[in-house]
């Protein structure tokens, strides 16, 4: 079934932009975008008219050039120049997902009327997005400054009939789908490139698809902790209420209340327990998964006030004869909270680690590395061994991108985000953290068989239930990475 979003002011949601990457759905400009659009581009034709005053971008050149005036009968070509001069992203191949988020977001963005577009403009990056006609981007080449000039300014050639792009899978030159389509290249007005150009897509895409799938970590985070609990034959003690009203974060609190209720009912979880307190990693679930939870609410936060900003440079207020150069377009929002995220994702990949090694030590009664017939079999010796280098590897990965700042533009550009980084590497925490989450169950689900006959809660053997259908119990040594990938497949699937 195929559904229908308008573009429009309203705002986005990343409940929508959830069901969006995984749904299949058509654009359409709404009657309020066309008005607003319209608008905007109606003033601006008129003020050229008239206007001798030089305007950053409209009349002049860009960057340190910014002091160059351009004739009026060359206003068309510099805005072509622009976009052709600019695209300089390069390395590896945006995936699709976020090819489309992109166009969203921008075509989003547009649809305020403040930029000075043509409704022409906007409907056509809607026609590539409804078509599946995804422009070639690469994935490196952005500063997060001036918004992602590089990447944007690929993801727009093929408006203008230049650049490539991925038709039904193909790698084709852009002008020759266009004539495929019937669709003319887009003849640039005075902003229009500047309005594609300038904006914080790039970072904003990559940052909703790493916050959407951020939203099911930290749901497995729990889940797949409560497993290891028992598993471990942990206490339900640091969980009670009390211990986190006299310490309320709100992540804290709403952890220990998941873990509760994932727990509830279960027989293992009851029985007498010969030790009196666990190690860190399974005790301390409720401060560290919580902590992590707070941090990536505040992320979501400010992700969701850019992707509903206007991001280019000027910007122009039609009814109150207002056109403004500012900076509206610097990452530094995104990149501090991208850094801020990574680092929150990489602690909950960092105790799940943790719980791996505390499962296959041959403590409390399991087998060491969680086989009956150590020695002769490795058993999930080695599992762990790979999310050790994950967990290593976020660790690198969480070096911040904000920190740094290269001078651009011979001057002009002296202060930039590096957000685009930070958004690209964002991602790569996620997958590892999934992958590190995978393992975590593989030995969770092994382990509480040796607790048999006894039962965890019946939410954790719906789950163990689930996850036998796709993972088997390892009786000796199998070929492991199949199980590890057919563990990814389920964390990424299960409705925790």
């Amino acid at each position: 079934m195929t559904n229908t979003h308008f573009i429009s002011p309203e705002p986005l949601t990343f409940e929508l932009l959830d069901k969006m990457i995984h749904g299949s759905f058509q654009l359409k400009l709404s009657d309020e975008a066309v008005k607003r659009i319209s608008h905007c581009r109606e003033y601006l034709d008129k003020k050229m008219e008239n206007e001798d005053k030089p305007i950053y971008g409209i009349t002049t050149g860009f960057g340190s050039l910014c002091n160059r005036t351009i004739s009026r009968n060359e206003l068309s070509q510099l805005q072509n120049n622009l976009v052709m001069s600019h695209a300089c992203s390069t390395g590896d191949e945006v995936v699709p997902e976020i090819v489309k988020l992109m166009l969203l977001l921008k075509a989003h963005a547009l649809s305020f009327g403040n930029s000075g577009v043509q409704v022409l403009t906007v409907q056509r990056i809607i026609d590539f997005y409804n078509n599946e006609v995804l422009p070639i981007v690469y994935d490196r080449g952005s500063l997060g400054a001036s918004g992602d000039l590089a990447p944007l300014s690929n993801l727009f050639l093929p408006l203008i009939g230049m650049g490539e792009v991925r038709y039904k899978g193909v790698k084709r030159k852009a002008a020759d789908v266009l004539k495929e389509f019937g669709w003319k290249p887009i003849e640039l007005k005075s902003k229009e490139g500047l309005a594609l150009l300038n904006g914080t897509q790039f970072m904003s895409a990559h940052g909703v698809l790493a916050m959407v799938r951020t939203f099911r970590v930290v749901k497995m985070a729990d889940a797949i902790g409560a497993l290891s609990l028992e598993a471990f034959d942990g206490r339900i003690d640091p969980f009670h209420k009390n211990i986190q009203a006299v310490r309320p974060h709100k992540g804290q609190i709403e952890t220990a209340e998941n873990l509760r209720r994932m727990l509830e009912g279960s027989e293992l979880i009851s029985r007498p327990k010969k030790h009196v307190q666990d190690p860190y990693s399974f005790r301390c679930m409720p401060q560290v998964h919580g902590a992590s939870k707070d941090a990536i609410n505040y992320v979501a936060s400010v992700l969701l006030t850019e992707i509903n900003s206007v991001t280019d440079n000027p910007t122009i207020w039609p009814d109150e004869d207002l056109i403004i150069s500012g900076g509206n377009f610097h990452g530094q929002p995104l990149a501090l909270s991208f850094d801020f995220l990574a680092i929150a994702l990489a602690e909950l990949g960092n105790i799940s680690e943790r719980r791996v090694s505390q499962l296959i030590y041959g403590l409390r009664g399991l087998p060491e590395f969680l086989v009956a017939n150590p020695g002769l079999n490795s058993g999930l010796m080695i599992p762990q061994y790979a999310a050790a280098a994950m967990v290593s590897q976020n660790k690198q990965l969480c070096t911040p991108a904000s920190v740094d700042s290269i001078v651009s533009s011979n001057g002009q550009e002296d202060h930039v985000s590096m957000g685009a980084n930070g958004a690209t590497k964002l991602l790569r925490v996620v997958d590892n953290v999934e992958r590190i989450f995978s393992v975590e169950l593989l030995n969770a689900a092994q382990a509480v068989e040796f607790r048999r006959p006894a039962k965890t809660s019946p939410y954790l053997e719906n789950l163990l239930s689930d996850y036998r259908k796709t993972v088997p119990f390892i009786q000796e040594d199998v070929v492991m990475y199949e199980m590890m990938d057919k563990s990814l497949c389920f964390v990424k699937e299960w409705n925790f």
